[in-house]
């Protein structure tokens, strides 16, 4: 379980597509434009050091301008700074929360007022998924990774906790934008595991990256 924080109105938010932080779960970033730079330097001033992660919506017209209703607040959890002035970092996902709205000001970075209710169980213990099918899971994973020839750790993988599991591929997976969105907004983790699984069918069958399949 992560350390309780106070979880202030307003936060700072990162936009990044295709972007997921999920709470327990830690997220590596590589800040290097001026802009993120001063919102770290901000950020690193606050007791509770949270970063929002929000995805914009991509959308034709938009831009991506206008921010997804749903994002992450992560503490940063690690930080170092490099020889020429940038930082790896290393968010930690504290909660969920809902954009009410952007704050308008002088910032060079965006900020916007939220709000945390209903997801007050992602501050809490970590979640189990009792409709697991680890064996189906695991060969049905299999068959994914070798589509994409991907590589992984089998032995580690499979022995992992389920929230580990499900959420750490969740993050790690290439869907698009939009997939990493209801991934995110998924109320339980049962409910992440079929959407993840409804995602990986999906590409098996050719919905994704079809020249690979043929």
């Amino acid at each position: 379980m992560t350390r309780h924080v106070d979880l202030p109105d307003t936060i700072p938010v990162f936009p990044l597509p295709g972007a997921l932080l999920l709470p327990r779960a830690r997220l590596p970033l590589h800040i290097f434009e001026p802009r993120y730079l001063t919102m770290l330097e901000d950020v690193l001033k606050t007791p509770a050091r949270l970063i929002g992660m929000v995805q914009p919506c991509m959308v034709p017209g938009n831009g991506g301008n206008r921010l997804q209703q749903i994002g992450c607040a992560g503490r940063v959890t690690q930080f170092s700074e490099t020889e020429d002035g940038r930082y790896m970092i290393t968010l930690t996902g504290i909660s969920r929360f809902r954009v009410r709205n952007e704050i308008e000001g002088f910032s060079p970075y965006r900020r916007c007022d939220v709000s945390w209710a209903g997801f007050e169980k992602d501050q809490g213990a970590e979640e189990h998924d009792p409709g697991l099918n680890r064996d189906g899971f695991m060969d049905l994973l299999s068959r994914f990774f070798q589509l994409r020839g991907l590589n992984a750790d089998w032995g580690n993988l499979s022995d992992a906790d389920d929230e580990l599991m499900i959420n750490s591929l969740s993050m790690m997976l290439d869907f698009a934008p939009e997939d990493k969105q209801a991934l995110l907004e998924a109320p339980c983790l049962s409910t992440r595991r079929e959407t993840l699984v409804t995602l990986i069918e999906y590409a098996l069958r050719g919905g994704e990256h079809e020249e690979t399949v043929q």
